[in-house]
Formats: structure tokens, C-alpha cells, sequence
């Protein structure tokens, strides 16, 4: 049940104090992302993690000076790719029989399957498959920070092209879907931080099909 408390005891953080999260602890919330669940796998996306200041203050402009992304430690920009190439879906396919260390008849068919479709399908299509995926690793690292006390915000209140501009996330093929502000709540200036969690029952939410 220790997730669970972790889970119960997490809110989408509103004041920040500033203090700085120990690396090892970042570090942790990076992997449970990397190790989170994607489409095939193909991981089409990318953090960017913002300890800079300046450049946190460039984005507190084009997000609505959320006070959260300069007074968080760490700022997680999730990007995902802006297309399927396949340049990207080979890349991934060799990784995994470099990995692996063999290749399957199986995994090379599916891999001339995806290659005979993702590339062919509408950039905006694409995109917003890659960014359901980015998302998965998003609610991971939540998850993840949760269990190891620490906060959060979940942003999509900013400007992406304005941010994939500061950044300079198009030209490598990125663009932003979310941001995660992590650090540690600052209790005297969080409005939010002693009113009871809402959420729907168990019932209202769930369909049990037997």
C-alpha cells in the first residue's frame, strides 16, 4: 500500500520553495520515465531536464508566469518526436538486436511493417501518437517523484511553439507536449496544499465486465 499512500499524499503543487532536489532522487524520476511503457517501444520522445535559470524564466513568460517553473529544482520538458521516420524506427530496431546480441525473424517482420506505415501517415498524425506516448512516461515520473517525496506540477498551461522556439526543439525534430515542475512544496504559500484530494469514486469510475 506504500505507493498508494505516496499516490494519496501527492497534489498537483502550486508554491514552490526553491530547494534544490538531491540528484540521485532526480535521477531516479528520469529512469522511471526511460522505463516506462511506449508503443512498440520506440520511445518517441525526449526530456529535457532545466536547472538554468534564465532559461526557466524565459518559460515562466510564454506560461502564464506560473510561479512554480522558477521556483521548482528541476524542469522536465517532455518533447516527442514530430514525426515517425525510418531513420527513427530502424534506429530503435538495431538497438534492440544490439541488445539483445541475436536477430528474430519475427521482430525484423514487424519492424518492415511498421516501416511500411508509420513513415506514410500524416506528420500531425504521428505527432500526436508520440505524444500519447510521452505521456505514459509523464504520469511515470509523477508516480515515481511521489514515492520518493517529492512534488510536482503538471503544466500544459504554456505556449509550445513559443517554448519549442526557446528551446530550439524543432530543428531536432522535437516538439513540447508538457511540462513537470519538481521540487518541494512551499506549505505557507500553497493554497491548495490542505484541502482534501478530490476524485470520483470507485464506482462512478470503474466497469467491472466479468
Amino acid at each position: 500500500m506504500e505507493l498508494l499512500d505516496k499516490l494519496k499524499w501527492r497534489y498537483a503543487t502550486k508554491a514552490m520553495n526553491g530547494k534544490k532536489v538531491a540528484q540521485e532522487k532526480i535521477d531516479t524520476i528520469i529512469e522511471a520515465a526511460l522505463l516506462a511503457p511506449t508503443s512498440s517501444g520506440l520511445q518517441p520522445f525526449e526530456i529535457l531536464v532545466i536547472t538554468n535559470h534564465e532559461v526557466k524564466e524565459k518559460i515562466k513568460a510564454i506560461a502564464w508566469s506560473q510561479s512554480v517553473v522558477t521556483d521548482c529544482s528541476h524542469l522536465f520538458v517532455f518533447a516527442a518526436w514530430d514525426t515517425y521516420t525510418a531513420e527513427r524506427i530502424n534506429e530503435f530496431f538495431d538497438l534492440t538486436n544490439t541488445v539483445r546480441g541475436a536477430k528474430n525473424e519475427g521482430w525484423e517482420n514487424y519492424r518492415q511493417m511498421l516501416l511500411g506505415s508509420y513513415p506514410q501517415r500524416d506528420a500531425e498524425v504521428n505527432f500526436n501518437h508520440a505524444v500519447k506516448q510521452a505521456y505514459i512516461a509523464f504520469s511515470q515520473s509523477i508516480a515515481a517523484a511521489a514515492f520518493e517525496g517529492i512534488d510536482t506540477t503538471p503544466m500544459e498551461g504554456f505556449d509550445p511553439a513559443a517554448l519549442d522556439e526557446i528551446l530550439g526543439l524543432r530543428k531536432k525534430g522535437l516538439r513540447s507536449c508538457v511540462l513537470l515542475a519538481v521540487g518541494y512544496r512551499d506549505a505557507e504559500k500553497d493554497w491548495l496544499v490542505n484541502l482534501p484530494k478530490v476524485r470520483k469514486s470507485k464506482e462512478d469510475m470503474v466497469t467491472i465486465i466479468d
